[in-house]
């Protein structure tokens, strides 16, 4: 497979590098060279980001085969643009340093995870004489809401995506379903658990307890779910009496084949809780699997994650029988194109968190200045819409972090009397996660899924225009509620 193929090149890449620095240099004094100053660096370093998400949107609105084709090269374009202008700036060394920051320590376990639950649920062959009536439609939604705080919204996506495409193959209005799924499954259903989003976990990983999430963001979690479920099955049943539809599932025969897959996936979420715990103390050096410029690349819980899945997924390779692949048509099309567009978007953003980080004193002052009033007290509504305004653009998981440590950074403060401050930045950037195809992985992963069964799914800035329409609404009812 040739996504395995990059990744395995990316380790022995990451792993070179690392040795040879090991071997040469002494790290102590170069530790906070290797950081760029996120205040003091202009705003045109945005550019290439800003120009990869604007490809993105634009070039399939003005030519969908000449972007299909080439996306690759095009992502890879202003991935250069940026590592060139960047070793040209900063130098030789800062620049090893972020090339191992974010393609080992960030974007390898994010790709990894998801070959993982791709490969996986694309084992499972859930069959039978389903029709996508409102009601089945809903159900099916409300499922995949819930499953997704447990065994991620990656996963409750990719597992739920094919049955839903499946039952919905006759109707001839059904954007609108995917749409919702993207919403709920696919980001507003991970709030409950730090397995269901990837931010929620870092917050695990930084102190907050397990189930924090569940008992503070069910109501939230509740309170925007249900309203869109009902918003979703009375524009579904407007649609479905449109096409004089009359279909019955009175009579299901439900089938599902490759079960032996489901049990890989709960090995999936073990591995990641095992790697994750291991990985809680990165200031322990024995954790430290690779490093650079004295900070941890990738520690050996890490490693035990990328390691396992990758295993994972051969396994479920290997013992699936070919005719549920083909059942399901599996390809590795999606995997390749979330591969290629979001390697430029994780170093391309680099610039941005950096001036986050930089709080008041960079170039994103204005933004990080909304959280404050003039006593210094923090405002929840707009930690809130802040963190999950950049969720929808940034990688959701950093954006978290961000905001985590402006707010203090004390997981015993945040949780108890900060609680309305963590809420805030949780939900911001869950539930915000849906406002655009790149705030999650799983929202472009369902994306090219149903393009790939010949679903006209909206451009990017129409699916925006949707979650505008129907996304906003409710969370803006629910922030002035809660906030």
């Amino acid at each position: 497979m040739q996504v395995i193929k990059y990744i395995l090149f990316i380790c022995f890449f990451g792993f070179l590098i690392a040795t040879d620095y090991s071997n040469s240099h002494s790290h102590e004094h170069l530790h906070e060279n290797l950081h760029i100053d996120g205040s003091s660096i202009s705003l045109l370093w945005i550019i290439p980001f800003v120009g990869i998400l604007f490809s993105i949107a634009i070039i399939p609105l003005i030519n969908s085969r000449f972007w299909h084709k080439n996306y690759g090269k095009i992502s890879g374009f202003w991935g250069l643009t940026f590592i060139l202008s960047f070793l040209f700036y900063f130098g030789l060394e800062p620049l090893k340093f972020y090339l191992l920051e974010v393609y080992l320590k960030e974007f390898l376990p994010f790709i990894v995870i998801l070959i993982a639950l791709f490969t996986v649920s694309g084992g499972v062959l859930i069959s039978g004489n389903m029709k996508g009536t409102p009601f089945l439609n809903t159900f099916i939604l409300l499922i995949g809401t819930v499953l997704a705080s447990w065994m991620g919204t990656t996963g409750a996506s990719m597992l739920l995506i094919r049955p839903l495409i499946k039952s919905n193959k006759e109707r001839k209005n059904k954007v609108h379903i995917f749409v919702f799924f993207i919403f709920l499954v696919s980001n507003i259903g991970g709030a409950l658990t730090p397995l269901g989003d990837p931010p929620l976990f870092l917050g695990f990983l930084k102190g907050i307890d397990f189930f924090w999430t569940t008992t503070n963001l069910f109501l939230p979690m509740i309170s925007v779910s249900i309203p869109l479920l009902i918003i979703f099955f009375i524009f579904d049943m407007y649609l479905y009496k449109k096409e004089n539809l009359n279909f019955n599932n009175s009579n299901i025969n439900l089938k599902i084949d490759g079960k032996y897959n489901l049990i890989l996936i709960v090995f999936i979420i073990l591995s990641v809780v095992v790697s994750g715990v291991w990985r809680s103390d990165p200031s322990n050096k024995l954790n430290w699997f690779i490093e650079y410029g004295g900070e941890c690349m990738m520690t050996y819980g890490t490693f035990f994650q990328v390691s396992s899945l990758l295993i994972i997924s051969l396994i479920s390779l290997k013992i699936t029988p070919e005719y549920i692949r083909s059942e399901n048509d599996f390809t590795w099309e999606p995997v390749k194109e979330v591969f290629k567009l979001f390697a430029t978007i994780f170093i391309t953003m680099v610039p941005a968190i950096s001036m986050l980080k930089a709080g008041s004193e960079g170039p994103l002052a204005p933004i990080v200045n909304l959280l404050t009033d003039s006593n210094g007290n923090n405002i929840n509504i707009m930690y809130f819409w802040v963190t999950g305004g950049l969720s929808s653009f940034l990688d959701n998981a950093p954006t978290y972090l961000v905001f985590f440590n402006t707010a203090g950074g004390d997981p015993v403060f945040l949780m108890n009397e900060g609680s309305r401050t963590l809420l805030a930045i949780s939900a911001g950037a869950v539930f915000m996660g849906a406002m655009s195809y790149i705030g999650n992985a799983p929202n472009f992963m369902v994306k090219s899924i149903a393009e790939e069964n010949k679903i006209n799914m909206p451009s990017f800035f129409g699916f925006m225009l949707w979650s505008i329409i129907f996304l906003v609404p409710v969370l803006l009812f629910y922030s002035l509620i809660f906030f």
